[in-house]
C-alpha cells in the first residue's frame, strides 16, 4: 500500500508544536528525572511526536511534509530580538573579551570536527567527501550548510553526499538536544556552581524580574517592542545586503533588540516588569520554534546511515563533549557563566543555535539566569561561527577532494 503524503502547513505545524510543548511539560511533571537532568519540554514532547510520525512512515500509513518556514523564521527572530533586548550597555562591555575568545574556540572546534571526520573516515575506509558530510558541515553548520555544501561532493561523484549530510544534521540536532541539558547539569553539580553567591555579582534585572508580576499593558508593550526590533533588524539586513554583506536575518534582529535596549537604558524606561515581559516573549518564541523544528524532523532519514557513518557521528559527539569541557568551559572562566556557555557551544556544534538556547535556558531555569551566556552564545553561534565555519569547510573540502582523487 502506498503511503499517503500529508501536507502540514503553518497552522497544522503550530498545532503539533504546541502539543509537543504541553506533552513535554506533562512528562516533566510526571517524571522528575527529566527536570533533574535539564531535558527541555519542547525537546521531550517534540521528539515523541517525531517518533510517532516515523512509526507511521515505516508502517506505510503516511509521509508528512512540513511547510512552516515563514512562521518559524518569525519566532526565531522574535527570540533573538528578545535576547538582544536583554543585553544592557554594561553587559556589552563585559562580554566583548569573551566574544573574541569564544570565536577562536568555535573556529578551532570546527576545524577539529573536519580533521576527525577525515581521520576516522580514512581508518574506516570511507570516501573523504562522504566523511566530510559528518564534520562541521552538518554539525556546526546544521541543515542549512548541509544543503549548501553537499552538492560540491555530489558534483565530485559522491551521489549519496546530500542524503548523508541531511541525515547527519538530523542526528546532530537530536544529539545536541538530548545531551545539552544533562551535560550542563553535570558541570554545575561537579564544580558546585549551584550557589549564586559564587558568581561574585548581584542578581541582574532579569533575575529580579522572575518574581515580578506583569500587567496587560506591559505585556502588549513588550510584544510591540520585539516586533519593532525585528523591523529594525530587517532594515539592517537589507542595508547590509546592498553593501554586499550576507548577515543572517536573526542576527540583525538581535542587533535590533540591542538598539531597543540601549534606547530604553538611555531614557530610563527599563523596569523589572518590562524585562520579565520581554523574557516571556523570548521564552514563548523559542519553545515554539524548537518544538516545531523537532516535530518536523524526518527521523527515518537516519536509517540511511550505515555502521561506519554512525561511528563517524559518535566520534563527533565525543569530540564536542571533550572540547567544550576541557577548553570552552575552562578558557571562558571556569565559572557558572562559562558552564552555561559550554552548553551553548555543545548545542550549536552538534545541532544549531536554537539547540544551544533551549538547552541553556533549561539549565538556567533549574539554577539561575546567565546574562553573559545569553549574549555571547547567539553572537558566536548565530553569526561569527557561520563565517569562520564556511572558510574552514572550503579549505577542508579541497583537502577531501585531493584525498578522494588519490584513492
Amino acid at each position: 500500500m502506498e503511503r499517503i503524503v500529508i501536507e502540514f502547513g503553518m497552522f497544522e505545524t503550530l498545532f503539533l508544536g504546541v502539543i509537543g510543548i504541553y506533552l513535554g511539560d506533562f512528562l516533566r511533571k510526571k517524571f522528575p528525572v527529566l527536570v533533574k537532568y535539564c531535558l527541555p519540554s519542547a525537546v521531550v514532547g517534540g521528539t515523541i511526536i517525531s517518533i510517532i510520525t516515523m512509526i507511521l512512515y515505516y508502517a506505510g500509513i503516511m509521509e508528512p511534509n512540513f511547510d512552516f518556514k515563514t512562521v518559524n523564521t518569525l519566532f526565531y527572530c522574535l527570540f533573538f530580538a528578545a535576547s538582544g533586548a536583554a543585553a544592557s550597555l554594561a553587559l556589552l562591555k563585559q562580554g566583548g573579551k569573551l566574544v573574541v575568545i569564544f570565536a577562536v574556540l568555535a573556529a578551532l572546534l570546527a576545524a577539529c570536527q573536519n580533521a576527525v571526520a577525515l581521520g576516522v573516515g580514512n581508518l574506516l575506509h570511507v570516501n573523504p567527501l562522504i566523511s566530510m558530510m559528518t564534520g562541521s558541515i552538518p554539525m556546526t553548520g546544521g541543515h542549512g550548510n548541509a544543503a549548501s555544501f553537499a552538492p560540491i561532493a555530489v558534483e565530485a561523484g559522491q551521489t549519496a553526499a546530500m542524503e548523508v549530510a541531511i541525515a547527519s544534521a538530523t542526528f546532530g540536532l537530536i544529539a545536541g538536544s538530548l545531551i545539552g541539558g544533562p551535560y550542563g547539569n553535570f558541570i554545575v553539580k561537579k564544580f558546585g556552581f549551584e550557589n549564586p553567591e559564587l558568581d561574585n555579582q548581584q542578581n541582574t534585572l532579569v533575575d529580579t524580574a522572575k518574581t515580578v508580576l506583569m500587567n496587560k499593558k506591559t505585556m502588549i508593550s513588550s510584544v510591540n517592542m520585539m516586533v519593532f526590533a525585528c523591523g529594525i533588524g530587517q532594515l539592517i539586513f537589507l542595508g547590509l545586503q546592498k553593501a554586499g554583506a550576507n548577515i543572517p536575518i536573526h542576527v540583525c534582529c538581535m542587533l535590533g533588540g540591542i538598539i531597543v535596549r540601549v534606547f530604553l537604558d538611555k531614557t530610563g524606561r527599563v523596569t523589572d516588569s518590562l524585562l520579565e515581559a520581554i523574557d516571556t516573549v523570548g521564552d514563548f518564541s523559542l519553545a515554539l520554534f524548537v518544538s516545531m523544528s523537532i516535530v518536523s524532523m524526518k527521523l527515518w532519514q537516519l536509517a540511511d546511515l550505515g555502521p561506519q557513518l554512525i561511528v563517524l557521528l559518535l566520534a563527533q559527539v565525543v569530540l564536542v563533549l571533550v572540547f567544550t569541557y576541557f577548553l570552552t568551559f575552562r578558557l571562558l572562566g571556569k565559572n557558572y557563566d562559562s558552564a552555561v556557555m559550554a552548553v551553548g557551544h555543545l548545542g550549536f556544534s552538534t545541532g544549531a543555535v536554537p539547540v544551544s538556547m533551549t538547552t541553556m535556558k533549561t539549565v538556567c531555569d533549574k539554577y539561575r539566569f546567565s546574562k553573559l551566556a545569553f549574549f555571547v552564545v547567539p553572537v558566536i553561534g548565530g553569526f561569527i561561527s557561520n563565517i569562520s565555519n564556511a572558510l574552514i569547510i572550503t579549505k577542508f573540502l579541497d583537502i577531501a577532494i585531493k584525498m578522494s582523487a588519490g584513492m
